[in-house]
């Protein structure tokens, strides 16, 4: 009885440590972003939405996100010169979704953009604070960067850029994500 009780709890430590494992996560991406009529509510601001397809560490996924992107009041070192415009993120959220139907959702945490107008594109750095999820990231937490270049793509009538395409990759960890072999037991 002794021996049973003692691999009982080696097991559950183990599955415990699965769950518990940090992942290293660069996932690729491509897609559009567009000004969106989602409100944020967030003051002097204008809102952008994102709708992504990519691969990578956790598999084939599609990432949607909105946020609220205020312009920045002095350019910061990263995003100089006279052709210039930056702006930071102020609040936002978005979902991974995958192929097998599992779901890792995310708070936006911080982000800037560098346009530039000269080049005629933009250079965005996202955080993304993991807030669990559905399926293998029901437990799931960690951060992730979106580093992205994005590029106009059509302009409305007034000549303002409205449409645009997005390539980049997220990189980060992920904790709290069941393996397969353990998600299958769950559901015995």
């Amino acid at each position: 009885m002794k021996h049973i009780a003692t691999v009982a709890l080696m097991l559950n430590l183990g599955v415990a440590s699965v769950y518990a494992q940090q992942h290293s996560v660069k996932m690729v991406l491509s897609g559009t972003d567009v000004p969106t009529t989602v409100n944020l509510q967030q003051p002097n601001t204008t809102n952008d939405e994102a709708n992504y397809t990519g691969n990578g560490t956790l598999g084939p996924f599609t990432f949607h996100y909105v946020r609220a992107i205020a312009p920045s009041p002095q350019l910061p070192s990263t995003c100089s010169g006279p052709n210039k415009i930056a702006g930071s993120s102020v609040a936002g959220a978005g979902v991974f979704s995958f192929q097998d139907g599992s779901q890792l959702k995310a708070n936006l945490t911080q982000g800037s953009d560098c346009i530039d107008l000269e080049a005629g594109e933009a250079h965005c750095t996202l955080t993304f604070q993991i807030t669990g999820g559905t399926g293998r990231f029901k437990d799931a937490s960690g951060d992730l960067t979106l580093t992205e270049t994005v590029v106009p793509v059509l302009a409305d009538a007034l000549g303002k850029p409205a449409f645009f395409a997005a390539t980049g990759e997220f990189t980060g960890t992920v904790s709290g994500v069941a393996r397969e072999a353990d998600r299958q037991e769950e559901r015995q």
